[in-house]
């Protein structure tokens, strides 16, 4: 199938009137919606916007590939936007995109269909073919220069298949493997920019491509046992036990695609660690990278896929709260039937709320020892829920668990071969469950049940001065490092609070991070001299982000003037921190921004304590930073 196939005349703009990211979002999107092929314009949009979430699909030379593949789209398609004069996307490289390739799949796209898009990502990568791109002027003619190059890129790689069969002698043996969270751009693109590099650096390369339709070029396990150096340029999981004992330098996708050159020579140098798989062996005295002690990581990987429990079950028990405080127990005159299911739903003895601690520790136990270890993280959790050890608990069960299951690894690695096929549907899940079980209901859950107990009546029972000390704190780290580890240490620290009935703690962490793009937007709006045309831009789409409480909003501001941006974000959210405590404001659903202010107790001092924090930091930074010449 050809690119042509999927972009057609009434898939064009040649002159796109956008001038921000996210109008040109919509303008494309339009364009396929008017073009009948697309289910759900709405719905198409909300998925291009959750892939930029991940990374921006701005991969810098000018270029942008939003893209999505969901339900929404009716029939496979390819959208081309052209603007002259480049609009801001967010670019790797910083730079304005002129050129924009919306591609829409389908949620059941076939094989075909995503290789052609794959393809034209790997086309984009010549500079000759995007200048004739640019300098196009009628819709015709860009159908016809894509045309063109297809054929040119398909004689290209005839020539390059005839030169796979005969391997370079005497020079290094690189391989790389490439994948994307969607597999349908930048997997392809890292892929090319390597092996164009390679060829010029006339090294001995073969590269690997994790996408949408699957694995494609798969590397041997000869190629593996003969290459000097491998390079996994991914940001999902890949294979990786293959590679143990080889050379492999890890790094991000868009590093594959921005810097090809710098990790080929550090291949070819020999400069990188010798991985160890999962499969520990006998005469290795190194653990596997799973099992080094990156506490951040293994937590981050725990509350990340615990946060939908929290949030929904969160927010459906604030709901019931609308009937009355006691509305959901049947024993009071305030009964309501829809209170109690709200509440039995969202927490319970088998609510949403119910598997947070089990979900917690589950994965964090599968971050450090891989699937084996989630089975006896989530025992583990659970066990530690039920004795009321809560958070503190759960996060001791998930690193036990997942330790425990790497010793496991290390001792039945030394079983002979024959008993390989039962270690993780027998061995792993039950001397992991026992010893994590064990351990647990005798020697943590006791203390660590009265520390938690502690925890409790401390919290509930903050009140003057150490309320607002304490808000000042939490409110003022979300806003150190806008997403960071200090951000997500204070926001981790108000769910446990939540979780231990004490909604106060929890209200300053929100209020501490919507503070500093609300402050960027309000200080591009009231000092608009002192930033560019582009800053405004940006600003002010962060009343949306902070109104969403979205923190991270203010971090382009942050980079470009750290010392600025970071102290007066954060005086302010102390400042909205302290003043949410003193008012004694309790939120007790843990995200979501303006959607769940009016369950707070008091939703308009918690949106004046906001505001007040956002302006104070919008006066110092607008104060503070220097006029523009």
């Amino acid at each position: 199938m050809k690119i042509t196939d999927l972009l057609k005349l009434d898939t064009i703009i040649i002159d796109l009137q956008s001038e921000t990211k996210q109008s040109v979002i919509d303008e494309l999107a339009g364009k396929l919606a008017q073009s009948g092929r697309l289910n759900d314009e709405a719905g198409f949009k909300s998925a291009i916007v959750k892939r930029e979430e991940q990374s921006t699909t701005g991969i810098g030379e000018g270029i942008a590939i939003p893209h999505a593949k969901t339900s929404a789209v009716k029939t496979p398609a390819i959208c081309f936007g052209k603007s002259v004069s480049g609009i801001d996307y967010e670019s790797l490289d910083g730079q304005p995109a002129h050129l924009f390739f919306m591609i829409a799949a389908s949620e059941g796209a076939n094989t075909d269909h995503l290789e052609t898009l794959s393809r034209l990502s790997s086309l984009l990568m010549d500079a000759n073919f995007r200048s004739r791109l640019i300098s196009t002027t009628s819709d015709e003619e860009v159908l016809e220069i894509i045309n063109q190059k297809e054929q040119e890129a398909d004689q290209e790689e005839r020539e390059e298949n005839e030169e796979q069969t005969m391997r370079t002698s005497g020079v290094a043996k690189i391989l790389a493997v490439t994948a994307c969270p969607t597999g349908i751009a930048h997997t392809y693109m890292a892929a090319d920019a390597l092996k164009a590099k390679a060829k010029e650096m006339g090294l001995d390369f073969k590269v690997e491509t994790n996408g949408s339709t699957g694995i494609k070029n798969g590397l041997t396990a000869a190629e593996i046992a003969e290459a000097d150096a491998i390079i996994v340029a991914a940001d999902k999981k890949v294979e990786m036990d293959r590679f143990d004992g080889k050379r492999v330098l890890i790094v991000p996708v868009a590093q594959g695609l921005r810097k090809p050159d710098e990790l080929l020579r550090r291949a070819a140098n020999q400069d990188a660690p010798i991985y160890k798989g999962s499969k520990v062996d006998s005469k290795s005295e190194e653990t596997s990278p799973k099992g080094r002690l990156d506490i951040y990581k293994h937590l981050m990987n725990g509350v990340s896929n615990m946060l939908p429990f929290v949030v929904g079950g969160g927010i459906l028990i604030a709901l019931s709260f609308f009937f009355g405080i006691e509305a959901s127990d049947p024993t009071k005159p305030e009964y309501n039937p829809i209170a109690k299911a709200l509440s039995d739903i969202g927490g319970g003895t088998s609510g949403a709320f119910f598997f947070l601690v089990p979900v917690l520790a589950g994965f964090i136990a599968s971050s450090i020892a891989d699937r084996p270890g989630f089975a006896p993280g989530m025992v583990g959790g659970l066990l530690a829920a039920q004795s009321n050890a809560g958070f503190i608990g759960g996060l001791i069960a998930g690193f036990l668990a997942g330790y425990v299951v790497l010793g496991l690894k290390k001792v039945f690695s030394k079983l002979p071969q024959a008993l390989e096929g039962i270690k993780p549907v027998l061995l792993y899940p039950l001397f992991g469950m026992l010893i994590t079980g064990l351990i647990m209901l005798f020697v943590i859950n006791e203390p660590v049940t009265a520390i938690n107990q502690g925890l409790s009546n401390w919290l509930q029972g903050l009140s003057g001065t150490n309320a607002i000390l304490l808000g000042v704190i939490l409110a003022g780290m979300m806003a150190v490092d806008m997403g960071g580890p200090i951000n997500k240490a204070a926001f981790t620290f108000g769910i446990a609070a939540i979780e231990a009935q004490s909604f106060g703690p929890h209200a300053a962490v929100m209020a501490g991070g919507m503070v500093p793009p609300l402050a960027i937007a309000f200080a591009t709006t009231f000092f608009k001299r002192k930033f560019t045309d582009t800053e405004r831009k940006s600003g002010f789409t962060n009343y949306f982000m902070g109104a969403f409480f979205i923190t991270e909003g203010a971090i382009p501001f942050a980079a470009a003037d750290p010392l600025r941006v970071i102290i007066s974000s954060v005086i302010g959210a102390a400042s909205a921190g302290a003043l949410t405590m003193a008012f004694n404001v309790t939120l007790p659903a843990p995200h979501g921004g303006v959607f769940v202010i009016p369950l707070v107790n008091h939703p308009f001092l918690y949106l004046l304590a906001i505001i007040i924090g956002s302006l104070i930091s919008a006066v110092i930074l607008g104060l503070w930073k220097k006029k523009l010449n």
